[in-house]
């Protein structure tokens, strides 16, 4: 790989260091770097104030600092979502999105630029699977979007473009990186999936403290298959069997994300069904009316939902609603996509 496709953050200490010794710095200026990026999020080399400038001029000119540059911001100062599209050092774009309410404020950060799961009813299903982001390339993420927050970052959902799980390795290094490193409780951080399996229980076995969601959105085998062909290779009763082992592993809950759709899965008969799937397993529900991105489906109306979420009142479990923001400017909940690729 050479400098021009690698940024300064994604060295680990090792070439770090030998990075430093070659361009003659003292081994302390690591340390003072480390802060620069990690405490003070700093944008360029030129910030780092107390570093030398003939230093910050030979780092300059060995490689980028962050492996990703931001080239759009949308939604305004003062809205309560704004969403931002980064591009990576070999010109590909993603997006990640901010998000401010109440007392949190909350980054839905990418783990691949496209998606090969192909949820029917995702934006991001639209552009394919592309590449999955390095570790680096996911941390740089809330990197740049803690210091444009203007409230200290509180959550981070891997909610964003892609399959958390499709992307395992760097996904799991970069939430602990977030955890051990930036200080991130691991109970802020959420990983999602639309149901790999396997990975469920990997993630159980290991036994990080990270939450975990998982996309459901149907309550029968036939229906789940026709939205989220992930259904073809994992059965929704092994995806239930590994919630279930994950939480006798584990002993934490599962949040169970459901995604209403018009004349598919928001019926009272529906909602009877989603209690009696999840019935006996120690969970939380979270209900999201469908956010349209102009393709064939629709989002219910408001006494479709009403009344699915009456039948839902019944439930032993949790339930939540998730009433997406910034469906404005395409932010909200699957709809994440990019059109231009390099």
């Amino acid at each position: 790989m050479t400098n021009k496709e690698k940024s300064f953050i994604g060295l680990d200490k090792i070439e770090t260091l030998s990075l430093l010794k070659r361009i003659g710095a003292e081994t302390f200026r690591y340390e003072q770097i480390q802060n620069w990026i990690f405490d003070n999020f700093c944008e360029n080399w030129e910030e780092m104030k107390n570093i030398p400038k003939d230093l910050r001029d030979k780092l300059s000119e060995k490689m980028q600092l962050h492996p990703l540059q931001i080239n759009h911001v949308s939604g305004s100062e003062n809205e309560p979502t704004k969403k931002f599209l980064f591009k990576t050092i070999s010109g590909h774009s993603l997006e990640s999105v901010l998000m401010y309410e109440k007392n949190r404020t909350t980054v839905c950060i990418s783990s691949q630029i496209g998606c090969a799961v192909d949820c029917k009813f995702c934006a991001t299903a639209s552009m394919g699977f592309i590449k999955n982001l390095n570790d680096y390339e996911i941390i740089d993420q809330v990197l740049h979007l803690e210091r444009l927050s203007k409230h200290k970052i509180t959550n981070i959902v891997f909610m964003g473009m892609g399959e958390p799980f499709l992307n395992y390795k760097n996904v799991i290094k970069a939430a602990k990186f977030l955890n051990h490193k930036m200080g991130f409780g691991a109970r802020r951080i959420t990983i999602s999936t639309a149901g790999i399996v396997p990975k469920i229980r990997k993630i159980a076995d290991e036994e990080h403290q990270f939450k975990l969601a998982i996309s459901l959105n149907a309550v029968t085998e036939i229906e789940r298959k026709k939205i989220m062909s992930v259904t073809n290779t994992y059965s929704l009763n092994e995806l239930i069997d590994s919630a279930r082992y994950y939480y006798q592993k584990t002993r934490r809950l599962i949040t169970f994300e459901y995604v209403l759709l018009k004349g598919i899965n928001d019926s009272p008969s529906d909602g009877k069904k989603l209690i009696s799937l999840l019935m006996g397993l120690e969970c939380k529900v979270n209900i999201i009316p469908y956010n349209e991105i102009g393709g064939d489906f629709n989002r219910p109306d408001e006494i479709t939902i009403k009344n699915f979420l009456k039948e839902l009142r019944k439930a032993p479990f949790n339930v939540t609603v998730r009433w997406s923001k910034g469906t404005d400017i395409n932010a909200g909940c699957g709809q994440l996509a990019v059109e231009a690729i390099s």
